[in-house]
């Protein structure tokens, strides 16, 4: 396990971004059959998911908010250092995703970009990643680009997977501050878990296969329970913080469920632990951000909140952070409209953000 330290950078904005159309369990019931659709919504606590049109990829979703993000802190793009992207539903196989964004940001020549292909363990290794080359760095601005659209590699037919994830893209701004706590994390990874969440087809290895999300369920629920309590004792006590100091617990968003079971564990009560997934779904490396704009935002904008953060999932990776965030200067979610105008491709220019709308505002 990887456990490491790292003072003297802040997070100071989120903004959380999601396509314009929903499909709720009314129109899984129109798929599935009203008893399977019910019965998944109520096992899972998931009633909608936010979906991108054909046309819509993560960096779409990631450049609207990283716009709103950029203006609202009132930073110039050429004063960023860093761009650092985690997704692993990439508009092309290369160049990465993040070069994308650099270009339609409007970043300076200067600044470094770095992919980090993971799901659901992504924002926290994201992360420790970005804080890490920051303060290495020696720069002061870095950008931290979190999301997937896994309905664009879904059969949408597939009950096991279809009604349980959404899309969604997160923005975090982070900088160097003398004054900033501490942020401590903790990381693990264990590759044998690989074929149990994957997207076999459409790659190099089978390019003939279709391109479709396949979960052994069974194998992630065992592998969450064996890895992740654990990981979070381990931050806590690396912290030096007993779960009775934390404000807030926030566990990756992928079944409510779940995440009541692994808080019971670890000593938490309903009122530390955020569930913030009813309307979203499981969003892969966007769920925790998400879940901090959606439920913590307004908290986050008013004052200090001492949190855990902790995603798990794909490859197996696994990852947890103690952090003291706040106050943010902006901790919001947004939708973007669905029109193909609105989504840039290799060749096409910024977008200007038109067909953006706040849902939710810190």
């Amino acid at each position: 396990m990887v456990a490491s330290v790292i003072e003297g950078v802040a997070l100071t904005g989120i903004v959380a971004c999601v396509p314009e159309r929903r499909e709720t369990v009314e129109d899984l019931a129109a798929r599935f059959g009203e008893d399977a659709a019910r019965r998944i919504a109520k096992a899972t606590g998931i009633e909608a998911r936010h979906l991108a049109s054909p046309h819509q990829c993560t960096s779409d979703l990631g450049e609207a908010a990283a716009r709103r993000l950029l203006h609202r802190l009132g930073w110039a793009a050429d004063s960023v250092d860093l761009l650092v992207m985690v997704t692993q539903t990439h508009d092309h196989i290369l160049p990465a995703s993040g070069y994308l964004l650099h270009q339609r940001l409007g970043l300076g020549k200067g600044a470094a970009v770095l992919d980090l292909t993971l799901g659901c363990s992504g924002y926290v290794h994201g992360l420790w990643t970005a804080s890490a080359m920051l303060k290495a760095a020696g720069g002061r601005r870095a950008l931290l680009v979190a999301g997937d659209t896994t309905s664009r590699v879904l059969d949408p037919d597939d009950r096991s997977v279809a009604p349980l994830f959404g899309d969604a893209a997160t923005a975090t701004a982070l900088a160097t501050a003398g004054e900033a706590a501490p942020m401590t994390f903790a990381l693990g990874s264990d590759g044998t878990g690989a074929p149990y969440l994957a997207v076999p087809g459409g790659g190099l290895r089978r390019p003939g296969e279709p391109a479709h999300l396949f979960m052994d369920g069974t194998q992630v629920f065992a592998f969450t329970l064996r890895e992740v309590p654990g990981n979070i004792r381990a931050v806590l006590e690396h912290a030096g913080w007993t779960m009775g100091t934390v404000d807030r617990l926030v566990l990756h968003q992928a079944n409510a469920q779940m995440i009541r079971h692994l808080a019971q564990k670890l000593g938490a009560t309903p009122d530390q632990t955020v569930v913030g997934l009813a309307g979203f779904g499981n969003t892969s490396s966007a769920s925790i951000p998400l879940a901090l704009a959606s439920e913590l935002g307004e908290s986050l904008c008013d004052g200090p909140l001492r949190l855990v953060l902790s995603g798990f999932g794909v490859g197996w990776s696994w990852g947890s952070v103690a952090l003291t965030a706040g106050p943010l200067a902006i901790c919001e979610v947004m939708a973007l409209a669905t029109s193909p105008a609105e989504s840039a491709g290799l060749d096409d220019q910024p977008a200007n953000g038109a067909g953006a709308a706040a849902i939710s505002a810190g």
